[in-house]
């Protein structure tokens, strides 16, 4: 899985596809640090729109990018999430320390706000 990755108002915004799990969470994983490096984003958004399925290794990804961000006072978030990986997502709890948006343009409004939806 190679990411599609824009900065967009201090927000790091990685649209991933497929399955999010072991196999892809290395590779996945790496380019997020990079960008993230590179880009000094303060928050991340993540676009599921294509992800179909996603396990513990994926939810690894993501817990330890929230975590980064947490840390420099940044916020997690989603947009366009299929109903099975947000089954995932709520059951795991990650949920309940990120927003979910209906749309990508006001994740980046509101995130770049600093404003808690």
């Amino acid at each position: 899985m190679t990411p599609e990755i824009d900065v967009l108002d201090s927000t790091l915004v990685a649209r991933l596809q497929g399955e999010l799990d072991m196999q892809v969470t290395d590779a996945l994983r790496s380019a997020l640090d990079q960008a993230l490096n590179a880009s000094g984003a303060k928050n991340m958004l993540f676009d599921l729109r294509l992800v179909s399925f996603i396990d513990s290794s994926g939810l690894g990804v993501i817990l330890g990018r929230y975590r980064r961000i947490a840390d420099k006072g940044g916020r997690l978030a989603f947009v366009n999430v299929e109903p099975p990986v947000r089954r995932v997502l709520e059951l795991s709890g990650v949920l309940r320390i990120s927003t979910e948006f209906q749309d990508e343009q006001q994740a980046i409004a509101d995130l770049a706000q600093g404003g808690l939806a």
